[in-house]
């Protein structure tokens, strides 16, 4: 199973075209927030199942705040990361991560790519695809490939 981990894209359709080409066949998206009413826009798009937060810039958006889901064995948690003070660390939204039994923790907000394996969960940011803001500014994003079983694998990305 491949997918595709975006955030921030802020309703900014060419950087999430180039991230979509790049990527290739994906069997999952997941968006991590600040869509900025970019939904209906992915899902023409986007054909394979898809999982989208709702952040802090999508005022009067009808996407949950936070989700729950399986892939494979692994249970997932994915909020746009605001309300645990992710711009600060990440161990509140660790240990709300660990609290819901969760396997992978995934959020986005800070525009800055995040990877971290600690504890047996793993937490990830892929950054912001619209408005990067770690050294050299480059749109991001992460591939996830798993078989749901044993394999799992992360790999960092930034838009050419």
């Amino acid at each position: 199973m491949r997918i595709l981990i975006v955030s921030d894209t802020h309703g900014r359709h060419q950087a999430l075209d180039r991230a979509l080409e790049e990527a290739g066949a994906i069997d999952m998206f997941i968006h991590l927030g600040d869509v900025e009413g970019g939904e209906e826009y992915i899902n023409a798009v986007i054909e394979c199942e898809k999982h989208i937060v709702r952040g802090n810039n999508d005022f009067f958006s009808e996407l949950p705040r936070e989700e729950e889901f399986q892939i494979g064995k692994y249970k997932v948690f994915i909020t746009h990361g605001h309300a645990y003070y992710v711009s600060l660390d990440v161990e509140d939204i660790r240990d709300e991560g660990r609290a819901r039994g969760a396997d992978i923790v995934m959020f986005g907000h800070t525009h800055r790519p995040y990877f971290e394996n600690k504890n047996g969960i793993i937490v990830l940011n892929p950054g912001s695809l619209s408005f990067p803001r770690q050294e050299g500014r480059r749109g991001s994003y992460m591939i996830m490939e798993t078989d749901g079983a044993d394999r799992l694998e992360f790999r960092q990305h930034y838009l050419e």
